[in-house]
């Protein structure tokens, strides 16, 4: 029997599928260990308020097949904390809770801004473990995130009930998920569901060549075409211009004038929201150019919801305990990463800043366009 630890959890980002069940994984390995555990409410505004639920066999069962978190989230940054009309520096108030409540370790479940807040949480001297969750499959140094597999699920599902209605109508459905900055999630759907074009971050797409593919499969006898789109999907014409905006930023950062930096802040922003639209452009120009009907279905949140997958319960099962061996061999500042069955340490500072993203030759995009899947590059 190990020592008495005392253990905070929070969950923080958005709600992904398998957190409950990381929880549950993690929260009774800690009980059978006869461990205290707390959980903060809400993410890191939780740990702020000192806000907490304590863990017990009660309250962690039935949570397995839950979606969404017990402890609910939220995207506050503990540098930067919307508190009456302010954003203040709350860091020294978390720091001061974690050691008022005798806190050994403080587990961050999240994806990478969570790995970023809670690295900061490190350097103010926090014995911190992360654990990675998102839909979108893009934290660096892991084999997968949990969520993913639920999510790429939902989406696949998705597309497959919209081949009926695309062929009923003869018409273009234009699917859009979400992935953030990355395609795992669109690749993933679109080759399990046989979209016909997949458009993702990582292969800047040309209106023609998706035009042309659309075209060909009508004059092959073919009655619809399915677009599988990740909401972080740019043209070529537009990934030019958002890497000039970013360089532009970086650039102003090194500028001593606020204003300059502010602008630039300002422009990418504005970039960033007509971006939002880019699925709803994409339809009306597909329209324009193939003389086709084109009918737009936005996923959002819905990919975020509901029982997580089996695939996802077992991963986040696997990797809830497995962040209580590390706390037993007192192996902190940490991501727990997922290497096949098993799983890895990985420092925290080699993760924070990094993402994931979709190499071009990846089994995936070769699989794609080996099936004739147009990639719109």
């Amino acid at each position: 029997m190990s020592e008495t630890k005392y253990v905070g959890v929070l969950t923080s980002g958005g709600d992904t599928p398998g957190l409950n069940a990381a929880l549950r994984g993690m929260g009774k390995a800690a009980l059978q260990n006869k461990w205290q555990v707390i959980g903060f409410y809400d993410g890191f505004r939780g740990l702020m308020q000192n806000r907490f639920l304590r863990f017990d066999e009660k309250n962690l069962s039935g949570i397995l097949t839950m979606g969404g978190t017990i402890l609910g989230t939220s995207r506050d940054k503990p540098n930067k904390m919307p508190i009456g009309g302010k954003t203040l520096d709350m860091t020294a108030v978390m720091v001061d809770n974690y050691k008022n409540h005798h806190l050994d370790v403080l587990v961050c479940l999240g994806g990478g801004g969570t790995q970023k807040n809670a690295h900061m949480l490190q350097k103010a001297g926090l014995n911190i473990i992360t654990l990675p969750k998102t839909i979108d499959n893009d934290i660096a140094l892991t084999d997968v995130s949990f969520g993913f597999d639920t999510a790429l699920g939902i989406a696949t599902e998705a597309i497959d009930r919209l081949h009926s209605t695309a062929h009923s109508h003869h018409r273009i459905i234009v699917v859009e998920v979400m992935g953030h900055n990355t395609g795992w999630l669109a690749l993933g759907a679109g080759l399990a569901g046989g979209a016909d074009v997949i458009l993702i971050p990582e292969l800047p797409y040309h209106i023609e060549n998706i035009a042309q593919a659309i075209l060909q499969r009508s004059r092959g006898g073919k009655r619809f075409s399915i677009v599988c789109v990740s909401e972080g999907a740019l043209s070529d014409t537009d990934y030019k211009q958002y890497l000039k905006l970013q360089a532009d930023l970086e650039k102003a950062k090194e500028s001593t004038k606020k204003e300059q930096k502010e602008k630039a802040r300002n422009i990418l922003a504005a970039f960033e929201e007509q971006r939002g639209q880019s699925t709803l452009n994409l339809s009306k120009r597909l329209e324009e150019i193939t003389g086709l009907e084109a009918r737009v279905t936005i996923l959002g949140h819905l990919q975020r919801g509901g029982t997580p997958s089996a695939a996802d319960r077992l991963l986040a099962t696997r990797l809830g305990t497995a962040a209580v061996r590390l706390i037993e061999a007192e192996q902190y500042g940490v991501m727990v990463a997922a290497r096949g069955e098993t799983y890895e340490p990985v420092p925290l500072e080699t993760v924070v800043g990094k993402r994931r993203i979709v190499p071009p030759d990846h089994a995936w995009i070769r699989s794609a366009r080996a099936v004739g899947t147009c990639l719109g590059d």
